[in-house]
């Protein structure tokens, strides 16, 4: 399966899917016009993914996002619920959830991902200041 590399702009995330490496990750500020649009390759990519990952395969997800917006939100949710479904058919897969040590409402959503999506094992990690 070939990476899928997204640059970031003003309103997007830089997307690294390194499907070679087991790696995927999304990072920066997400409140594209239309989230539908943005993510819809990220899904399908993802699923295809998934769906053809072996069971002794190791994943890890990095989501690292400054800020996103509610339609985003809804659309960050979709690939978590992608992520747990693999993990429920015994996929083993992780996921890190970076935050700003001072930003309390993006630790608690990563706190309600794992609360919400339980058989996925989701890390909530403050990210490191300089």
């Amino acid at each position: 399966m070939q990476n899928l590399y997204i640059a970031p702009t003003a309103e997007t995330p830089e997307v690294k899917f390194l499907y070679s490496e087991q790696r995927l990750s999304i990072q920066g500020e997400s409140y594209p016009e239309n989230a539908m649009a943005f993510y819809a390759p990220l899904r399908a990519g993802l699923q295809s993914y998934l769906i053809q990952l072996s069971d002794q395969t190791a994943v890890e997800m990095h989501f690292s996002l400054k800020y996103f917006n509610s339609s985003s939100t809804k659309l960050l949710r979709s690939l978590i619920s992608l992520l747990n479904d693999s993990a429920i058919a015994g996929k083993k897969i992780t996921a890190h959830w970076y935050h700003d040590p001072e930003d309390d409402m993006m630790m608690e959503f990563g706190e309600d991902l794992q609360d919400e999506f339980g058989a996925l094992h989701i890390n909530v990690t403050p990210l490191e200041t300089a």
